[in-house]
């Protein structure tokens, strides 16, 4: 049996191949230290060790909506559904093939034979319904944006909570290999959401096991169960070895994975929060490879030898607002916070080249972007107008929250964009509060908590849907951003369940120009991600989407 997917290497337009290879120490390194095993690749090192900008907030996919639980998850974990290589289209994984129902609510899915999971449990149509039963039947904190983000923003309902609202209805095994997934009402999204690693299938054994939903805590802080940490469980190429936090995760190769396993042994994600910390760690021969290269880091890097490859810019950076708060509860507020900020500055000043201005919250590659929306551009006077509309003639303060110890794709620096904002929010009389917070804790918090002003977040998008960018920020009240809009709200819902494609773009053209009248949020920037590597990684399946499985690297040494 084979992986969908196909090998992608560096040899595309978007990598940059220096024109003479790196000349690497003869002396030990922290990565030959963990070499381990090499007998795949003859005198090849099969450890791969590529590092992180942050721990992950959970090994269980379902309690994560981060990019670096993300990329551990997709080591570990297999959907239903994966994507085509290099594109942000769906495409079969452990579902061989599936079938649609004439009124487009039923989902029969064919899956792969002979597969287990990594305890020995067998992947079968049980276990395809049990996972899904499981986001259904979430309790308590488990419900809640902090947690189970994505089931949350996309499914609406549980079984005891917001039923009427809830999209999943049933799943039933009709065989081994035939699973029936059946929703209240059409979505014609609901495969491409599959591909989503929130949505991966997981060992109903384990998860019972070691106590899954066993989250406590509070929505804004929650405390992760023993899973979680410790035994997450899938059908992915990689096994979970340990999870030293704030150090390293280390991987191993699952000797009897399904597919094609590849030349990798052994994965280890080491934590480097600091951006030059990776560059050096890189330089030191001590990584194979990072994400989200410094924007003043390329030149030297690729100048070095190295190889540099660019993700699509399938993102978008935002700077969130908290509705809730007295001042921000304005629009002419918020629209004057729009005003106020420099795109074209902020960009040239903190962003890689290529960046692009956004205007809202969807790339222009994505069904519905449209220009004919209000761009809200740089004008400090007609900023100070509104706020002395607004009853703030002299300005007024808040808080401002922004991660540290991360980098993001939408985000290379964040301190740097925190700063380059507040900056632009003083000339127009709003004064901020700094509130820098660790990674790990911030989405939880900014997600969960209404006791917040500005933030700043962005969101890389997951598949090439509409919904799957403006309907999970803006499909009903959120803590995140305490707005609330009834119409807008419905518009969503009516939008992602519509078959006919073009009334379908034409409903989304008109949501987005809603969305930028009332400025829940400022979309910001669409970022120009970029990976570097050592001369030894031959080929990296680089993703839009970041769908990267490490079974797939090549190695040379």
């Amino acid at each position: 049996m084979h992986r969908t997917r196909t090998r992608r290497g560096l040899t595309t337009a978007a990598v940059i191949v220096a024109s003479s290879a790196l000349v690497l120490s003869g002396c030990a390194s922290k990565r030959d230290d963990d070499s381990g095993n090499s007998s795949k690749g003859g005198d090849v090192n099969t450890t791969f060790t590529f590092a992180a900008s942050s721990d992950p907030k959970s090994l269980d996919p379902a309690f994560a909506s981060d990019g670096e639980s993300f990329r551990v998850s997709r080591q570990i974990f297999e959907g239903l559904v994966g994507t085509e290589p290099g594109t942000a289209d769906p495409a079969p994984l452990l579902a061989k093939e599936w079938k649609v129902s004439d009124d487009a609510k039923t989902f029969d899915f064919t899956l792969q034979e002979g597969v287990k999971f990594h305890d020995g449990s067998d992947f079968n149509a049980e276990a395809v319904c049990a996972n899904f039963d499981r986001w259904y039947n979430f309790k308590g904190i488990e419900q809640t944006e902090g947690v189970g983000y994505y089931y949350k923003s996309l499914f609406k309902g549980y079984a005891d909570k917001d039923t009427d609202q809830a999209l999943y209805k049933s799943c039933e095994a009709k065989s081994d290999t035939e699973a029936s997934v059946t929703l209240t009402q059409p979505w014609v999204g609901f495969i491409s959401a599959l591909s989503l690693p929130a949505f991966a299938m997981q060992s109903p054994e384990a998860m019972e096991k070691y106590g899954a939903s066993e989250v406590s805590g509070s929505a804004d802080a929650p405390k992760l169960s023993e899973y979680a940490l410790s035994h997450p469980t899938g059908t992915g190429p990689f096994t979970f070895k340990e999870w030293k936090n704030g150090d390293h995760i280390t991987l191993e190769a699952n000797k009897d994975y399904w597919g094609e396993q590849g030349q990798v042994e052994k994965v280890v994600f080491r934590v480097i929060a600091d951006a030059t910390a990776r560059k050096q760690a890189l330089e030191a021969n001590e990584i194979d490879g990072y994400d989200l290269v410094s924007p003043g880091d390329l030149k030297s890097i690729e100048d070095a030898g190295y190889k540099l490859i660019n993700r699509d810019p399938f993102n978008v950076l935002y700077l969130g607002i908290n509705s809730a708060e007295k001042e921000l509860s304005d629009v002419k507020v918020r629209q004057a916070i729009a005003y106020a900020i420099d795109k074209e500055q902020l960009n040239k000043q903190v962003m890689p080249d290529g960046t692009k201005s956004a205007i809202e919250f969807i790339p222009d590659s994505v069904r519905g972007y449209t220009e004919d929306v209000e761009t809200y551009d740089y004008d400090v006077d007609k900023a100070k107008d509104l706020l002395k509309e607004a009853g703030y003639p002299d300005g007024f303060s808040t808080t401002f929250y922004y991660p540290t110890d991360v980098s993001r794709p939408y985000m290379p620096t964040p301190a740097d964009t925190y700063t380059n904002i507040a900056q632009q929010l003083e000339k127009v009389g709003i004064k901020v509060t700094p509130k820098p917070m660790k990674w790990t804790e911030y989405t939880s918090y900014v997600q969960g908590s209404e006791k917040h002003g500005l933030h700043l977040l962005g969101w890389t998008g997951d598949y090439n849907d509409t919904d799957n960018f403006v309907g999970v920020f803006f499909n009903g009240k959120k803590p995140e951003f305490g707005f609330e809009n009834e119409q807008l709200f419905k518009d969503l819902d009516e939008a992602r369940t519509m078959s006919d494609e073009d009334a379908q773009t034409k409903k989304y053209e008109d949501i987005n120009k809603e969305i930028s009248k009332f400025v829940p949020a400022v979309p910001l920037a669409h970022p120009v991600p970029t990976l570097a590597f050592n001369s030894r990684v031959s080929s990296y399946p680089a993703s839009p989407v970041q769908d990267e499985v490490y079974s797939e690297v090549e190695l040379s040494k």
